[in-house]
């Protein structure tokens, strides 16, 4: 026997329509298993030992018939169907064969009209009730989850004649109920005590209230046209027939109270359709007739009215439509009637034909019938309206985001990333907006969750599609909000009308075509992002992995020019990998791909400089086997941390592949990681002598170059580099980086050849290569397509040197806004120091004092101290230029405090400060102590532009001391230092200051 999915009730074999309803049937599939949240009830006698001993057994058994009778007629008449019955208990679920989005208030009523037939069945009872989520569909029970499991044990505890439920139902329920707490239950299986609540009283009305005091928002033209509607009613003495139609929440009831609000002089009267129950066809048209009972009505429409109240038998459809649009007309021959029908989408076949009756034949009486309804309407009754001169029809789309923003205001008070989130997940839905801003002021704990009410509307919204349509919008699902009409079919395979069922989809107001990311594809957008999450959850987990992995073998041949295909690829392989494992299924094979996909994925961010590098190898990682490494993966998510500026997170990295590494006998894989972990210590503790580096490089090297691993050679020389630079031997520098670019390109890994980049450039930069030159060979490098931060922070402070301000300033903030967009923290911080320099060349120390005071913080906030003792040290330089002695000094002394003795840059600059500083209070002998010390310690390098620096400032201490011919000539050092580099401002300003010297002592 069939099964309604309408009303839930057996229809016989062979049947096109449904005989309770009268719905058409939708056809008919084969069970398949979902996941459904539903509301499940246990309701089991009490005493039933005690009636054993007191009645014969034929009594007994015709006692429990008469129970289990009644027992099963309540729960249906509910829409709730009986699974089984275990001894004198009885267990029903709410939502199979159908959800209903109030199933759990259904099953509260049921459960209250349970209770009030105990007595007089002679029999006392007690009831449990829980919702939650369960799997349908299988061969041996309708339901199996939690839920069931809670719904016993709640019935086991209540007290005869009371109804226990869980929160998760009362959350359903919270405004058609009053309930009481009860003491937390312990409850068997649970390892916490368990909240309840005691049923007592259970309202009229729908779960939960929906706010018609609210502002209206966003619908100034619909409210015109309906207001256009009412005054043609009056003026011509018309009846107009309009139509208001949208999803559940979306703001129809709103803008009737709206109209009804502004309206003058009319009478106004309301009936609402019923989902469900007995002698529901006629239900709205019995609550009109009732706000009616004034009019006088005589003759046969009156016996027509009467009857229909009186339930006479004999009254037949036509009559009653008839005496129901000679009731309106008398009403509105007296002053104009506004007729509301709610809920129109659940209205029966003959009440829809009385509605389209009194269009269609009122004459001389102004009567506006309004009537509201889901979109749904239309699919049982595509001519509604149609062909009717009278009639209008609006759909309300979704409030556009400044109104979703007014509307959230007038809710009251929230924190603007709390407004941001709510709008962003409400899309436009008023009601959903308002359930999201209750919840939240409940909840206490500034999370934006979805509320189980607007879950049930969409589920039971999705569960009532035809089957086919329904596996063509759950198949979408998987690939995500936006889908391509080729993945659905790919899914799909035995479905041959893929197009024909997304067109029903599209008109039901559940999808939109949309443009595709995939040429030769039709792409369709998901109206609601909780739409598509409604049709996800429904798939069993097994289903959700063997379409993961499905769509992932469609998009491998479909999406090869998708930039982000390696990403997409990856989530979707560990999807299907996550609940194969949390099945307890084999998914090694699919850990493999997925692992794969998501570590190319991780290369392409973070050689592009993007904080989606971290989470992208990490997941990764996640996916080795238990006990198992992968070095090259690792040491990638070692370097992305790093760069997200988390250098702590990833020496801890690289120490725990070094242990495990070891620990396994692989000593390549040992070395690589413990010179990771190494180069990251530096960072974190400045104080650490870069010679403990440079022995490692040392004493890892034979190893290293015997195994002939590439890989391991790459990170050999690129940490050689890292030495190089600490030590400010820039060519040698250089000549390692370019050896770490050899070994990366001998394995095939152009990606790490480019990571080498920096160390190239930055050579450059502080080596003797001429400023004109390098800029040159960074424009070069760009002109072929190489594309790094470095390239241009660098060719900018080329440009700077060069004189050419506003077009360094040029590319370092378009390079500033692109690294702030990718959310690499440690790169934004070192470009900040970058821009002060570019504005210390221009002459505004007070810009530059500005942007390498705010990297210093950025650096200090994510424990990058190596980098940090340098930057402020060259803080403090700058501080002093603007007359700021104190603070200058206590920089410098913070410099001192953080460097390594072996930290070059370091160390020569809190000296350069410092003696500065001493100079300008008098204290000449330490000054000039200070500042050759660090001229002795940068001519030891091949920085040829920190030396002429380090020249300038001890040329200013010997001027301070009175050694003007000394002063000068260290001045022409630094000049011709300064003309090597090519650093034309440089070079201007230290001839300036010589000829300055040259006028005071001539």
């Amino acid at each position: 026997m069939a099964i309604c999915a309408g009303c839930g009730n057996d229809v016989p074999a062979g049947s096109r329509f449904c005989n309770a309803c009268g719905a058409p049937l939708a056809e008919t599939a084969p069970s398949r298993e979902q996941r459904k949240v539903v509301t499940i009830l246990f309701c089991d006698v009490t005493g039933s030992t005690e009636l054993g001993e007191k009645l014969d057994p034929e009594a007994l058994r015709a006692l429990l018939a008469r129970y289990f009778e009644r027992m099963k007629e309540i729960v249906e008449s509910h829409g709730g169907t009986v699974e089984k019955f275990i001894g004198d208990a009885v267990m029903a679920v709410f939502g199979i064969p159908t959800l209903h989005e109030d199933d759990a208030l259904r099953a509260l009523r049921a459960a209250r009209e349970m209770v009030e037939a105990f007595p007089m069945l002679g029999v006392q009872g007690r009831i449990g009730v829980m919702t939650g989520e369960v799997v349908t569909g299988t061969e041996e029970r309708l339901a199996t989850g939690d839920a069931v499991n809670v719904a016993a044990r709640l019935e086991q505890t209540a007290a005869p004649g009371e109804v226990l439920l869980g929160e998760e139902t009362l959350r359903l329920t919270r405004d058609a109920v009053e309930v009481e707490a009860v003491e937390p239950l312990v409850l068997k299986g649970k390892s916490e005590a368990f909240a309840a609540y005691r049923l007592l009283v259970v309202r009229p009305g729908e779960g939960f209230a929906r706010q018609l005091d609210a502002p209206m928002v966003g619908r100034a033209t619909e409210l015109r046209r309906l207001r256009n509607a009412y005054d043609q009613a009056v003026q011509d003495g018309s009846c107009q027939l309009f139509s208001i139609l949208g999803s559940a929440g979306v703001g129809k009831s709103r803008l009737t109270a709206e109209l009804v609000a502004g309206l003058d002089g009319a009478r106004v009267v309301r009936g609402r359709c019923l989902p469900y129950g007995e002698g529901i066809t006629y239900w709205p048209v019995v609550e009109v007739i009732k706000q009616l009972g004034d009019i006088e009505l005589t003759g046969s429409p009156a016996d027509a009215i009467r009857g229909l109240l009186d339930d006479t038998p004999g009254v037949v459809a036509d009559e009653i439509a008839w005496g129901f649009r000679k009731l309106l007309e008398a009403a509105a021959a007296e002053r104009p009637v506004v007729c509301v029908f709610d809920d129109v989408h659940w209205g029966e076949p003959t009440f829809l034909e009385l509605v389209e009756h009194v269009a269609d034949l009122s004459r001389s009486a102004p009567i506006l019938l309004l009537c509201i309804a889901r979109p749904e309407l239309l699919d049982f009754r595509p001519s509604w309206g149609g062909g009717k001169l009278n009639s209008s029809t609006v759909l309300l789309e979704p409030l556009g985001p400044q109104d979703t923003d007014l509307l959230i205001a007038s809710l009251g008070e929230l924190e603007g990333s709390l407004r941001t989130r709510i709008r962003d997940a409400a899309e436009g839905n008023p009601l959903f907006v308002e359930q999201m801003v209750a919840l939240l002021r409940e909840s206490g704990d500034g999370e934006v969750v979805v509320p189980p009410t607007i879950q049930a509307l969409l589920a039971a919204r999705l569960d009532q599609l035809e089957v086919s349509e329904r596996g063509v919008l759950e198949a979408g699902s998987v690939e995500g909000r936006l889908f391509h009409r080729g993945a659905v079919q790919a899914l799909t395979p035995e479905e041959s009308q893929v197009s024909t069922r997304l067109t029903a989809l599209v008109r039901k107001e559940l999808v939109r075509p949309d443009n595709p990311q995939l040429p030769g594809e039709d792409a369709f957008r998901f109206r609601h992002l909780l739409i598509r999450d409604a049709a996800y959850d429904a798939l069993p987990k097994s289903v959700r992995s063997d379409l993961h992995e499905r769509f992932a073998d469609w998009l491998e041949t479909h999406g090869a020019d998708l930039v982000e295909v390696d990403e997409l690829l990856g989530y979707h392989l560990e999807q299907a990998c996550a609940y194969r494992t949390e099945l307890g299924l084999p998914a090694e094979t699919l850990a493999d791909r997925a692992r794969e996909y998501l570590g190319r994925a991780g290369r392409r961010a973070l050689e592009r400089i993007d904080g989606a590098s971290v989470r992208l190898f990490e997941r990764a990682v996640a996916l080795l086997p238990v006990g198992a490494f992968d070095a090259n993966l690792e040491l990638d998510l070692c370097d992305a941390l790093f760069f997200d500026g988390r250098p702590a997170e990833s020496e801890a990295r690289a120490a725990s592949l070094a242990e495990r590494a070891g620990a396994a006998g692989d000593r390549v894989a040992m070395l690589r990681a413990q010179l990771r972990r190494a180069d990251a210590h530096t960072h974190v503790d400045s104080t650490v002598s870069i010679d403990e580096l440079a022995r490692l490089v040392e004493t890892a090297r034979p190893e290293l170059e015997e195994a002939s691993d590439p890989y391991a050679l790459y990170d050999l020389w690129a940490t050689a580099a890292t030495v190089a630079h600490g030590l400010m031997q820039n060519s040698a520098r250089l000549e390692a980086a370019e050896r770490a670019a050899n070994y990366a390109r001998l394995a095939s890994d152009e990606r790490r050849a480019r990571r080498v980049l920096p160390f190239l450039v930055t050579s450059r930069f502080y080596g003797p290569t001429p400023a004109a030159e390098a800029l040159a060979w960074c424009e070069e490098l760009e002109a072929d397509g190489v594309s790094h931060p470095a390239l241009s922070a660098h060719r900018a402070q080329f440009m700077a040197m060069l004189g050419r301000f506003d077009e360094a300033r040029a590319v370092h903030s378009a390079l500033r806004e692109h690294l702030s967009d990718r959310g690499l923290a440690t790169p934004v911080a070192l470009n900040l120091g970058i821009a002060g320099e570019i504005e210390w060349l221009a002459g505004d120390v007070a810009a530059a004092v500005t942007y390498l005071r705010e990297s210093c913080e950025q650096l200090e906030a994510m424990g990058h101290l190596g980098w940090l003792s340098t930057s402020i040290g060259q803080l403090g330089r700058y501080v002093l230029e603007l007359g700021d002695l104190d603070e200058a000094e206590r920089l410098a002394r913070r410099s001192e405090e953080l460097g390594a003795d072996d930290d070059v840059a370091t160390q020569i600059i809190w000296r350069r400060v410092c003696a500065l500083v001493l100079a300008r209070r008098g204290d000449l002998e330490n000054a000039d102590v200070l500042a050759r010390e660090a001229v002795r310690s940068i001519a030891l390098t091949d920085s040829i532009e920190l030396h002429a620096a380090t020249l300038m400032d001890l040329a200013e201490v010997q001027t301070t001391s009175g050694n003007a011919v000394e002063a000068m000539e260290t001045l022409e050092r630094a000049t011709q230092l300064f003309e090597r580099k090519g650093n034309l401002v440089m070079t201007a300003r230290a001839r300036e200051r010589l000829a300055a010297y040259e006028s005071v002592s001539g």
